[in-house]
């Protein structure tokens, strides 16, 4: 088997497995969801392999694509599982690969929240939102570790633009929604405490 051949069925394998994985992991896990937001997956592109011989530099840009789909889909499987150190060593390579890819700083963000890291987390979540304004689930993270971490202005905030740049059908919409009226009130519990002392 030549060896175009044999990358073309290992990396076909190895997609469906992934694929496969996925599937099963959000089966066992959608009873079971934790505050942290869905992660996002791109889409797998369908693309006609080169010949490495014919057009080497346009074979190198889609073996990194490539590997970069598949890190980043091992992630996310990895997330979902809560193997949060594992997902880091994934999502560092797409790092490497891919250093403004917003969607890898956010499950990135996830990934050190899940593992109980919350300052990293929230750096993570901040630099997303440096790449793409748009990001909304960085914004959802960004809250979350901020209230981890105490900022409650910060929450608050992120929270808020979360809230707003959310489109209507969301489904994590209430979630925030309750997140932001809870912290409110704790914060007007505190200030109202705070004048009677």
């Amino acid at each position: 088997m030549s060896q175009q051949k044999q990358f073309i069925v290992t990396a076909s394998a190895t997609l469906v497995l992934v694929v496969i994985f996925i599937f099963l992991i959000n089966l066992i896990t959608e009873k079971t969801q934790s505050i942290v937001s869905p992660t996002l997956v791109p889409p797998i592109k369908k693309t006609a392999l080169v010949d490495p011989k014919l057009q080497p530099n346009q074979h190198a840009k889609q073996a990194k694509a490539s590997e970069i789909d598949l890190r980043f889909s091992q992630a996310v499987v990895m997330l979902h599982a809560k193997q949060y150190d594992s997902a880091i060593k994934a999502l560092h390579r797409v790092l490497e690969l891919a250093p403004k890819m917003p969607e890898a700083h956010v499950n990135m963000g996830y990934a050190f929240l899940g593992g109980g890291d919350a300052k990293t987390a929230r750096d993570f979540f901040a630099s997303a939102i440096e790449l793409n304004l748009n990001q909304l689930n960085a914004y959802y993270g960004l809250a979350v570790a901020s209230e981890v971490l105490g900022d409650m202005e910060s929450a608050l905030g992120a929270m808020r633009t979360y809230v707003h740049l959310s489109p209507k059908d969301d489904p994590h919409l209430a979630k925030a929604r309750a997140a932001l009226w809870e912290w409110q009130a704790a914060r007007e519990k505190r200030d109202a405490e705070r004048k009677s002392q």
